[in-house]
């Protein structure tokens, strides 16, 4: 990609970054994360100056790198353009599963935040368990073993809210009935896995996420 536009280079390397940095990301990687990025920012930087023989240092810096409030050295074409950043990669533990937990011991709050499947519970649910670390969005109490729990349209479908995950949430089902008797969404209808859901009516799609037409999964 010597003689590649900049956007191009950026475009090829941004899912190697990406890709190489989610891989290594449940252990100690900031330290080489940090170190890659100085390497990338010579690799760049060379790239940059073998373009422009006779231009100087700052007239280069100033039409490949772009500053940012957080970063002075921004390798990027345009402001929706940039090269990702290896340091920028969030690192996520890995947590061994408890030595006598089973996927078997109908423990469905703690498997539905681990799993991204389960045939004991919808993809949605397990979605929305770990977008709220396991606990009840109305009453901030964590979900138990035993416990029912209902997805609830925070703005309710028949007042023209959406279908996606940015208004859904997982609630006790006691948690349920009390925030329908305010909005007035009291009926309501149950999936094939036993979990009260909200009547399936017109889809909209949602501006963050959006679900399929089953509402099982991501569009």
């Amino acid at each position: 990609h010597r003689a590649a536009p900049q956007a191009a280079l950026i475009a090829r390397l941004n899912p190697v970054i990406r890709g190489w940095c989610n891989y290594f990301n449940s252990v100690v990687s900031k330290e080489t994360y940090s170190s890659l990025d100085n390497y990338l920012w010579e690799l760049t930087w060379h790239w940059a100056n073998r373009r422009h023989p006779n231009k100087s240092g700052k007239w280069v810096a100033n039409r490949y790198w772009r500053p940012k409030a957080d970063r002075k050295w921004n390798f990027a074409a345009n402001d929706k353009v940039e090269l990702a950043q290896h340091s920028e990669t969030e690192i996520i533990r890995h947590i061994k599963v408890k030595s006598t937990a089973s996927p078997y011991d109908g423990n469905t709050v703690y498997w539905g935040k681990r799993l991204r499947k389960s045939p004991d519970i919808s993809t949605r649910v397990i979605k929305l368990l770990k977008l709220q670390k396991g606990i009840c969005t109305h009453c901030n109490s964590p979900f138990k073993v035993g416990d029912k729990w209902e997805v609830d349209h925070k703005i309710p479908l028949s007042k023209k809210g959406k279908d996606g995950y940015c208004n859904l949430q997982l609630l006790h089902d006691y948690c349920h009935d009390s925030k329908s008797a305010h909005d007035g969404s009291r009926c309501r209808t149950h999936d094939k896995s036993g979990i009260t859901e909200e009547p399936d009516e017109a889809k909209v799609s949602c501006p963050v996420l959006k679900t399929s037409r089953s509402g099982d999964g991501l569009a």
